[in-house]
């Protein structure tokens, strides 16, 4: 009796920290899918792993969230981990609860790497936009774009793709890139990459937008991608912290396994302080 009592206990505390986050979540994209894309920083192969520790993180989330994900683009280390990487996630406030994982996090450890054990700290960038599929408020003139095709890359095996159906969409006036090698068939990475390019840059031109209002406001805080958010400390002691809204636990394998949601709890309160 007093053990189902406890799990009920345990399960209404859950909706209720449920309601509660959905109360959060009320700006225009948060129930949208969510477009998550790594990239390692400078650091070599310890940034390249790291990445990949980051990319196995989300992807753990997204199976305890129940939401539906692919890798479209997963670009591999020179020796180990990954360049980079583009996972779609799609389920409920997908969007509204993963935009607080935007930015720079930073791990210090004892590199693996390194046959002294030595301690390294590495950086990867990790940047979320809503998947915009009906916008009409951008249109995209095809001379704007360079497309380019290129073979997957993969580990290898029977299923390594051995045709250049990987597509890679360059925005020439802004730069923006974006690229799919999810699918065998060109024409289905090409739609794909253009989604995510539309995406983009609707968010880049909404960031413009935001940015000349502040410079009007004499706002002189800068709106920034490259800000650090978490450090993810596994030696000399074990600690994560979220620079922004201070939590911070010692259980960091529970968190590197994906139990993500205290962090995004207490960043999205801080967002709608």
């Amino acid at each position: 009796m007093v053990s189902e009592m406890t799990e009920l206990f345990h399960s209404f505390q859950a909706e209720i920290t449920n309601l509660e986050l959905q109360a959060l979540l009320s700006g225009p994209y948060d129930n949208y899918p969510a477009i998550l894309s790594i990239n390692a920083g400078a650091g070599g192969t310890d940034s390249q792993d790291w990445a990949q520790m980051l990319l196995r993180m989300y992807c753990r989330y997204f199976d305890k969230k129940g939401y539906n994900y692919h890798i479209i683009e997963e670009s591999m280390g020179d020796e180990a981990g990954i360049k980079s990487a583009t996972i779609i996630a799609r389920g409920e406030y997908a969007y509204g609860y993963l935009n607080c994982e935007s930015g720079v996090h930073r791990l210090v450890r004892q590199s693996p790497f390194n046959a002294n054990n030595k301690r390294q700290t590495s950086f990867a960038a990790v940047t979320v936009i809503p998947e915009i599929e009906n916008d009409t408020s951008i249109t995209i003139d095809p001379k704007d774009l360079r497309i380019d095709t290129f073979r997957a890359s993969g580990a290898g095996g029977q299923h390594v793709n051995k045709t250049d159906s990987a597509v890679r969409i360059t925005h020439i006036p802004t730069g923006t890139v974006s690229t799919s090698q999810d699918s065998r068939s060109q024409t289905a990475n090409k739609d794909t990459a253009m989604k995510i390019l539309k995406s983009r840059l609707i968010v880049l031109m909404e960031a413009q937008q935001k940015k000349e209002l502040s410079e009007l406001k004499g706002d002189s805080q800068d709106i920034a991608w490259g800000n650090q958010i978490r450090s993810y400390v596994l030696h000399p002691y074990k600690l994560i912290k979220d620079q922004r809204s201070k939590k911070e636990t010692a259980n960091v394998q529970a968190v590197l396994d994906g139990d993500l949601d205290e962090f995004i709890h207490a960043t999205l309160c801080l967002k709608k302080l």
